[in-house]
């Protein structure tokens, strides 16, 4: 029985994309899918006119604007694995959303658009991988048009990120005069836009074409081979042990559009990513094939599918196995429950899952049990894993519902929405006004188009523009010292919040009100 468990556990694969917008994300998941059979016709951003919309973007605000801004989560089978994706919001008002979705994977996939290179949004996401300690693969996308010099680009991996990289391919020309990869890995070239029965074309030992070749005649060829020359020679080594510990990315090129060098990239990516890795918890490291079966709660959706109205919780397996119907203990609360409703994900199409195992991804239906970051265990000995960050809004509008007649709708979407962790809600002590907070303005457009869609409520939001949100420790504070500068609200869970217009307003409260204790939930470990 342990052995069958074990070799399930090695079997999972699980990762996030992380890229800038635009950089190619979620075309290339389309594409990742295409190969594990999942679906039989990719539709990716380009093909908007056409009414195809990507698979993993199911909210209606994402198929018109054509980013993702939720965690969609898509499992398929290839080549004897069990690969979850777990594909992350592109656009950075949704950081959250997907820093919150790194603590749930094994490792990350890292796309850079070869015309821009490293962008903003790119690196925060670097970081937080680093600060994890999460494997990262690089795939450099775009070849098909015109970018960066593949040098440069390697270049820039080094110094932007800090990180060493390992090229195991490398692009014969690029843009219209893109030929195809010299694949240094698996000692062969392959061939861009050409016969399927022509497509590879084997290296000899001295990593070149045997006898004639059209391949041969062009100057880009020879190219190659001395660049190839130079990376042996001055590059990094390859090693599968720094690979794991996230010192050293493995570089990928290819073009997810035109699906080319997306499959040699997914063999790659399975034989060298890490199985489901143990995690720390109140009661140490949780190793992965124990018998024992947890995991937590990294992600709350309400409405995936609006006809029903219903809420998923996003549970991260990461011990033991899951089988439908089994009793388990929520450790916040201690508290036992009945995991009978469970589901496995294809963006918004779902089944009833009966098993899963340790790096599996499932969603629990949930009346409001769930808080992000809860853990959930078998057994009566209930442990707790590493707290999620909690983020610290920075916008702020005051919101309220256009109809009064529609107040029931607009308080439980609001309470629903609140819930799944993109938006904060606060309320003004006396008044009980409605304030939301958030880390960008992009989801307060989400939240609005939302409630108009999913509860049938149109909403007013009045700007309160940037504030500096810290919370107080301990309950006891006087009221009076709120005012328009230090506006004194509490958050959903009661806790006593001062909103500063900005930090002289903060540095002057906190040397009038030195006994007032103030804290940023980001610096809370």
């Amino acid at each position: 029985m342990m052995k069958k468990l074990q070799d399930q556990v090695l079997s999972r694969r699980t990762f996030a994309i992380i890229s800038h917008p635009d950089a190619g994300k979620t075309t290339l998941t389309e594409k990742l899918l295409l190969f594990g059979g999942a679906i039989r016709d990719a539709g990716t951003i380009k093909a908007k006119k056409t009414g195809k919309f990507a698979t993993s973007d199911w909210m209606e605000i994402e198929k018109q604007r054509g980013i993702s801004v939720t965690s969609s989560v898509m499992q398929f089978d290839y080549d004897g694995f069990k690969v979850n994706i777990l594909d992350t919001p592109g656009h950075q008002d949704f950081s959250e959303d997907t820093y919150r979705t790194l603590t749930a994977v094994d490792s990350a996939v890292m796309i850079i658009d070869s015309a821009k290179g490293i962008e903003d949004q790119t690196l925060k996401l670097f970081k937080v991988c680093r600060m994890r300690g999460i494997p990262i693969f690089t795939f450099i996308n775009k070849l098909d048009r015109q970018g960066k010099a593949p040098l440069e680009l390697l270049a820039e991996l080094e110094e932007v990120l800090g990180i060493e990289s390992y090229p195991m391919n490398w692009p014969i020309g690029m843009g219209k005069e893109f030929l195809g990869i010299y694949d240094r890995f698996n000692n062969r070239i392959e061939q861009f836009r050409v016969d399927e029965d022509k497509r590879f074309v084997k290296l000899n030992e001295d990593g070149e074409i045997e006898g004639e070749h059209s391949l041969k005649e062009s100057s880009l060829y020879d190219q190659t081979l001395e660049e190839i020359m130079l990376l042996d020679e001055a590059g990094n080594d390859f090693s599968q042990e720094r690979i794991i510990d996230g010192t050293l990315t493995p570089v990928f090129f290819g073009s997810a559009l035109t699906t080319f060098g997306v499959q040699t990239f997914l063999d790659s990516y399975l034989q060298f990513a890490p199985a489901p890795q143990p995690r720390n918890s109140t009661v140490g490291e949780v190793d992965p094939n124990s018998e024992v079966f947890s995991g937590f709660i990294f992600k709350i959706q309400a409405n995936m599918n609006p006809a029903h109205r219903d809420r998923i919780a996003f549970l991260r397996i990461c011990s033991g196995k899951f089988e439908r119907g089994m009793t388990v203990l929520l450790s916040r609360t201690g508290k036992t429950l009945k995991l009978a409703q469970s589901t496995q994900f294809m963006a918004d199409d779902r089944s009833t899952v009966e098993e899963a195992v340790a790096g599996d991804i499932i969603g629990l239906y949930d009346s409001g049990t769930y808080q992000i970051g809860d853990t959930i265990v078998s057994g009566k000995e209930g442990f707790q894993y590493e707290k999620l960050p909690q983020f610290t809004p920075e916008l702020f509008v005051r919101v309220s519902a256009k109809n009064v007649m529609k107040q029931k709708h607009f308080h439980k979407g609001i309470q629903q929405l609140v819930q799944e962790g993109a938006i904060q809600l606060f309320k003004t002590l006396k008044t009980e006004e409605y304030l939301l907070g958030a880390v960008g303005q992009l989801q307060f457009e989400v939240f609005e188009a939302r409630m108009r869609n999913e509860y049938n409520v149109e909403v007013m939001m009045e700007r309160q523009g940037s504030k500096i949100a810290r919370w107080i420790e301990g309950d006891n504070v006087n009221e009076n010292l709120s005012s328009t500068r230090s506006l004194l609200v509490s958050d959903r869970f009661g806790k006593k919040v001062f909103l500063f217009e900005n930090e002289f307003a903060l540095r002057w409260f906190q040397d009038k009100n030195p006994e007032v204790k103030l804290y940023n939930p980001m610096d809370v470990s």
